[in-house]
């Protein structure tokens, strides 16, 4: 730990300052308790806004970045702690006056002139350098040949900008996008202002109009052009496509409003201003470990997989897109929680698979039988990836929390019937929208919607070391556990590749 040079001044003042026992008791919270990261994020208050600003330098591939967070204090405090890794930070000032700071522990501690008090709406201004090809131990970061994209699910947006990282908090965004006139930054929400610049660059400004979590931020630079075209209800959709490619992934692109209709059928109206994808302008296998994610209103993905057959990406595509309801309106309160994500895409995902008559990679032709297929490794996945509510950081992201998760609302829709699992689902989605829940919000709301005490059956389902019984299938079957199953190569199944 070491003190930054330029804020020398300020932190000695600070330290001048006489300490009761009320000042020397208000040190941020350590951490928000996550049961996955539990040192990500602080409770100490409440981020309301940020106002990101983003100028690529093409000449050293780096980002100079400013951000501003608007947060309501929650405690009496002498310092504010961001999440921030990899960030070179210059200045920090708070309400205008600068502050004090210190980086340490993936965390930036900021030190205002005085103690804040519980209660007080505060600015805190950070001005940073970032090079989105550092080694760090995660990132955020997604390194094209002519830019950048962000990818920061799970604990990868503080890479990006110092922020409370963690679900829950949840906040206002404005992004704004500096590049060369060559290139395009882009962003989540729709552009606001375009701003041409004297020296052959040009800034664009983006709103996004409903609160965002940290992990769900997109910008990009890049060689891109922009694909227009309209919803079933008329929303506005834009795709970013990197202009090179654009012919090759128009077919993709152009199966989006079909999709959405889909969803809207099953979730309700689209829950956002615009929606579109961001086929990311690299062919790299490494520039990130997944094929697509959620990011608000503009899914990233790796380019060549949206130029397979649409019986090979359609129902991916869908996965992605629910998400819009199921993790980006309705986010997790913790990664805990993750399963209420995944598990909804992928049961959505299935669903439009095999109602368009998609076999899947093992031959499964409808719902009921890949479930059959699942269920019968249920003890293998909780032996080897936890029960469906309980991941760790190693195995957050592995098929118990995808396929696992969708197996858990068959099970409920087996007990409670199509027409009331549906009344679940559209109760959950419309009591939390543009907010968070967690797996007991859902519980209740299944139990109240449905009349009956079902917190028994979905906590065994959830929580539970042994696989239940499926209602309605009695001749189902549970394989018995491979002890040594997770120590082989592609012992444990990851993710929603198999869609």
């Amino acid at each position: 730990m070491s003190w930054h040079r330029s804020a020398l001044a300020a932190a000695l003042a600070l330290a001048a300052l006489p300490l009761g026992p009320a000042a020397a008791a208000a040190a941020p919270a350590g951490g928000t308790g996550d049961p996955v990261y539990p040192s990500l994020g602080t409770t100490a208050y409440d981020a309301l806004a940020y106002d990101l600003a983003f100028t690529y330098r093409p000449a050293t591939r780096t980002v100079d970045g400013t951000t501003v967070l608007t947060a309501r204090a929650l405690t009496r405090t002498a310092e504010l702690e961001l999440d921030a890794l990899g960030l070179d930070v210059h200045a920090v000032r708070v309400d205008g006056r600068p502050a004090g700071f210190r980086a340490h522990d993936e965390k930036l501690t900021v030190l205002p002139a005085r103690p804040v008090r519980a209660g007080t709406v505060l600015r805190v201004e950070v001005e940073y350098t970032a090079d989105p090809r550092a080694t760090l131990p995660h990132t955020g970061w997604v390194v094209t040949p002519d830019g950048f994209a962000v990818a920061g699910q799970p604990d990868g947006a503080h890479t990006v900008f110092p922020c409370n990282d963690r679900p829950g908090d949840k906040a206002r965004f404005t992004i704004a996008v500096t590049a060369p006139d060559d290139l395009l930054g882009v962003a989540n929400g729709l552009p606001t202002s375009t701003e041409p610049h004297a020296d052959g660059t040009t800034t664009r400004r983006y709103a996004v109009r409903e609160p965002m979590a940290t992990e769900l931020l997109q910008a990009s630079v890049g060689r891109y052009t922009v694909r227009e075209r309209r919803g079933p209800q008329g929303q506005p959709l834009r795709d970013v496509v990197p202009t090179a490619r654009a012919a090759d992934l128009e077919p993709a692109l152009a199966l989006t409003p079909g999709q959405l209709a889909w969803a809207e059928q099953h979730l309700g109206r689209y829950p956002f201003e615009t929606y579109g994808l961001l086929p990311a302008d690299t062919d790299d296998p490494q520039a990130f470990g997944f094929t697509g994610l959620e990011t608000q209103t503009l899914t990233l993905y790796k380019p060549n997989f949206l130029r397979q057959p649409e019986p090979l990406i359609g129902s991916h595509m869908m996965h992605e897109l629910v998400h819009s309801w199921f993790g980006n309106s309705v986010t997790p309160g913790t990664w805990a929680d993750l399963w209420l994500n995944e598990g909804h895409a992928d049961f959505y995902g299935l669903t439009y698979r095999y109602e368009r008559g998609w076999p899947d990679s093992g031959g499964s032709t409808t719902l009921t039988d890949r479930m059959r297929r699942v269920y019968a490794q249920g003890d293998q996945w909780r032996h080897d990836s936890g029960p469906v509510a309980v991941p760790t950081a190693a195995t957050l992201f592995d098929s118990q929390r995808y396929t696992g998760g969708a197996l858990v609302l068959f099970a409920l829709r087996e007990l409670v019937g199509p027409e009331v699992f549906d009344r679940i689902e559209r109760a959950f989605l419309r009591r939390h929208r543009h907010g968070t829940a967690t797996t007991a919000d859902f519980l209740r709301t299944a139990a109240e919607v449905s009349g009956q005490p079902l917190d028994g059956f979905l906590r065994e389902w959830l929580y539970g070391e042994r696989t239940p019984p499926m209602p309605g299938h009695p001749d189902w079957t549970v394989d018995p556990v491979d002890p040594d199953a997770a120590r082989r190569p592609g012992g444990v199944p990851r993710g929603s590749g198999t869609l």
